[in-house]
């Protein structure tokens, strides 16, 4: 019953804390005091670390644990041709707001000697297990955009780069499995804020046309995954918000479960179930039996306390009246650091969680 592809019947989102030397050294380079050549080889130093800690609790997996990045997704966005981030606007977390960052479409968007794709590189060749990439999927980068994000002489609205957007998709997809990238993962926070009324309300009156979005981002991710070789996994992970262990949204997967689960072409979904906030498994019903994987993420990343894990095997087997189990895994409901600051819970905690997944699904599926 353990899976010999991706995703892994114990799986991991993509991010870590910050090590010591990657935060002084990311500070010392904010300041002029060390080069890009100097900051590199901390980075590198230190995800060689971070990719030995996953292989030595036994995952079959590994990242670089996007210690390159000061954002999991504005860093991809910026590196698109066409995009730039501009000090703009800061997103509101429950009780926190993030530094002042926005999008800005200025041409043509489009995918170009992008640099994650030597930070892929790094990874593949730094690793025994199968490396793991991580990018921002294209319906989060409409969902960001303010009303006067893009300049009228690159695209007639929002609703306007659509298509090229799937197109650069298809080229990133395309240049990450010539890299030689099998496992890429599309995270995104717009299915989950597309469960939420409250943060329905404000994107209508962002002038969102919000009704017809799930349909729009539906047709542009399977429009992206065209290009998708059979032997790449494409999985995408679902996210309420991630920032100092705090969230924006709230609500069951419910209102888009049809169109993610049943319409969307991937290959698996992380999907949270940490709190309440995610409701029931009930949705998961709209799953098509299958190759499909529903990665229940049971397992918190916002705080170190551990889960008693007949709790977590008790969720699995609740999940398993809409869900065969052969086509569940386990993870961390998000990252441990989806943005440089990382949530608050010790680096020692979410090693100790990464261990739990593995001892539970070896108990669940078997070893």
């Amino acid at each position: 019953m353990q899976r010999t592809k991706p995703p892994f019947r114990a799986d991991h989102v993509g991010s870590f804390l910050r090590t010591a030397p990657i935060k002084e050294a990311r500070a010392k380079h904010e300041k002029g005091e060390i080069t890009d050549a100097q900051l590199k080889a901390v980075e590198d130093a230190e995800i060689v670390k971070v990719i030995k800690q996953q292989e030595g609790i036994g995952l079959q997996l590994a990242t670089d644990g996007e210690f390159r990045r000061s954002w999991w997704h504005y860093d991809f966005f910026g590196g698109l041709d066409g995009v730039e981030i501009i000090a703009g606007k800061g997103i509101q977390f429950q009780g926190v707001l993030t530094k002042a960052r926005s999008i800005h479409v200025t041409g043509k968007i489009g995918f170009s000697n992008h640099p994650m794709l030597e930070h892929f590189k790094f990874l593949k060749a730094n690793t025994k297990v199968t490396p793991k990439m991580t990018i921002p999927s294209p319906g989060v980068m409409h969902f960001r955009l303010e009303p006067d994000a893009v300049e009228k002489n690159a695209y007639a609205s929002r609703d306007a780069i659509f298509d090229d957007l799937a197109i650069a998709y298809q080229k990133a997809i395309k240049a990450f499995y010539d890299a030689g990238c099998r496992y890429l993962q599309f995270d995104d926070t717009a299915w989950a804020y597309l469960c939420s009324e409250e943060e329905l309300k404000k994107a209508r009156d962002r002038g969102l046309d919000v009704d017809h979005l799930q349909d729009s981002y539906t047709k542009m991710i399977n429009k992206a995954l065209e290009a998708k070789p059979a032997d790449m996994t494409i999985t995408t992970h679902v996210c309420r918000g991630n920032f100092r262990s705090t969230f924006i949204s709230s609500g069951g997967y419910e209102p888009v479960a049809e169109s993610l689960l049943a319409k969307c072409n991937y290959d698996g979904y992380f999907l949270e179930y940490d709190t309440d906030r995610a409701g029931g498994f009930e949705p998961l019903r709209f799953l098509p039996k299958g190759h499909k994987q529903v990665v229940l993420g049971l397992i918190t990343s916002k705080i170190g306390t551990l889960e008693p894990t007949a709790d977590i095997k008790k969720r699995i087997k609740e999940a398993e009246k809409f869900v065969a189990l052969e086509q569940l895994c386990l993870s961390p409901q998000c990252g441990f650091a989806s943005t440089e600051e990382g949530n608050t819970l010790a680096y020692d905690e979410q090693w100790a969680k990464l261990k739990e997944i593995i001892e539970i699904s070896k108990d669940v599926w078997g070893k």
